[in-house]
């Protein structure tokens, strides 16, 4: 995994129903956005399976999946998440990333035995937050959100919310997120991440265990002597 590989009517009448309707979405997110608040103000831990689909375009068409697990913890401002990648395209590939304690996040290749530290990209840790304990307000303070309604994912009613960040910087990296997310707990189903120049991410959330205890080292990763250490 490479470190830095994250929303007409016209007739007179239709623009009276085209104003109703838009009232009504309007009400639709502020009540999602509500709902994130209510349920944000409890959430502390999520454990979750995950297929990451990175799919690639252009200059030739290309996909590569990433299976594992995600741990999450939020304990008032502070924010922990641990990626436990275990195979790359059904071939074992054990990585570890880990986000955001120290302000860095750093990727663990066991195979490499290599510990790579990316200070630079520590001002977007607000993307890993996305979806998982995220209150509205905090979603609507970085982004501008568009609700496109109700949708039913492994059996849970999510709300589809399509964003786009208001940070002009990230923007330019990642032009739009769409999120599949149960209000009521907080969490995404679902993600995709539209990163631009024909490439895209989307990752399937499985197995989603809510405010459990996690393992030691959710957020751990073991080295040894030989390892080697990179900043970038």
């Amino acid at each position: 995994m490479h470190p830095k590989r994250l929303l007409v009517f016209a007739a007179a009448l239709g623009l009276t129903l085209l104003s109703a309707r838009a009232s009504f979405a309007a009400d639709d997110l502020n009540s999602v956005l509500s709902r994130l608040d209510a349920s944000a103000a409890k959430f502390h831990t999520t454990s979750a399976d995950f297929e990451a689909d990175a799919t690639q375009t252009d200059p030739v068409p290309d996909t590569d999946v990433l299976k594992g697990v995600e741990y999450y913890q939020r304990n008032d401002s502070t924010f922990q998440m641990g990626v436990h990648i275990a195979t790359d395209n059904d071939q074992p590939a054990p990585k570890v990333v880990v986000c955001c304690a120290n302000g860095s996040i750093q990727l663990y290749e066991k195979l490499l035995n290599q510990v790579t530290t990316l200070s630079k990209l520590s001002q977007y840790q607000d993307w890993f937050r996305l979806g998982f304990g995220a209150s509205g307000a905090e979603l609507q303070e970085q982004w501008n959100i568009q609700y496109d309604g109700p949708e039913t994912i492994d059996g849970v009613r999510t709300a589809k919310l399509e964003m786009t960040a208001k940070d002009p910087k990230v923007r330019k990296t990642l032009p739009k997120v769409i999120l599949w997310i149960d209000p009521d707990r907080a969490i995404s189903i679902k993600q995709y991440f539209d990163e631009g120049q024909g490439q895209s991410r989307t990752v399937h959330y499985t197995n989603i265990k809510v405010n459990q205890s996690l393992p030691k080292d959710a957020f751990t990763f073991k080295t040894d002597s030989k390892t080697t250490y990179v900043n970038r």
